[in-house]
């Protein structure tokens, strides 16, 4: 049987009017949407190990560093042993200074995590009221540098409640235990 332009017309129409029945269009822009969106999980997980990989890379880098420098100190090269002794006598610095940062970051994030909580829960909320309201009014004063002035007011803030947050339970953990260290596990 040859095939006629009517059998082919009639094909066609077929197709058309059952693609449209069956809302192909829509299923097919659907699985096009889930596609595209379904690449932004994968894309973020492989950000998230990509930087925690980075992370910890540097702070085992930090933490070998002397190690590092001393290593560098026992070469022949006169200035590889310059560098390693460079680093070797560095080191402490840097590590005493990074832990001043941490301490203060924790400081900041733990009280701003209690400020937002209290907030929250709409408790004592006279505390985190009070810091907001005192760095807006400090922002203000400060014209163009109100949004990173008030930031920055709002760290402090939540980092003087950590403080407090955190002494108290400094006070408490000493005076029900005589050594508190050893209740750390290793």
């Amino acid at each position: 049987m040859k095939p006629s332009f009517a059998n082919v017309w009639q094909l066609v129409r077929e197709s058309v009017v059952g693609f449209i029945n069956d809302n192909a269009l829509s299923h097919g822009a659907a699985m096009a949407f889930y596609a595209a969106t379904s690449l932004a999980p994968i894309l973020l997980i492989v950000v998230a190990i990509a930087i925690t990989a980075g992370v910890y890379g540097a702070v085992a880098l930090i933490v070998k560093l002397d190690d590092i420098g001393l290593h560098m100190a026992q070469r022949g090269s006169r200035s590889a042993r310059a560098i390693g002794e460079m680093l070797v006598r560095i080191v402490p610095s840097i590590l005493s200074g990074l832990s001043t940062i941490g301490t203060a970051a924790m400081l900041w994030v733990g009280g701003g995590i209690l400020v937002h909580g209290l907030e929250e829960l709409n408790v004592l909320t006279f505390i985190p009221h009070t810091i907001h309201d005192v760095a807006h009014a400090i922002g203000r004063a400060t014209g163009p540098l109100s949004g990173i002035v008030n930031w920055i007011v709002n760290a402090i803030g939540g980092a003087i409640v950590g403080l407090l947050v955190g002494g108290i339970i400094v006070a408490v953990v000493r005076r029900f235990t005589k050594r508190p260290e050893e209740l750390i596990v290793d």
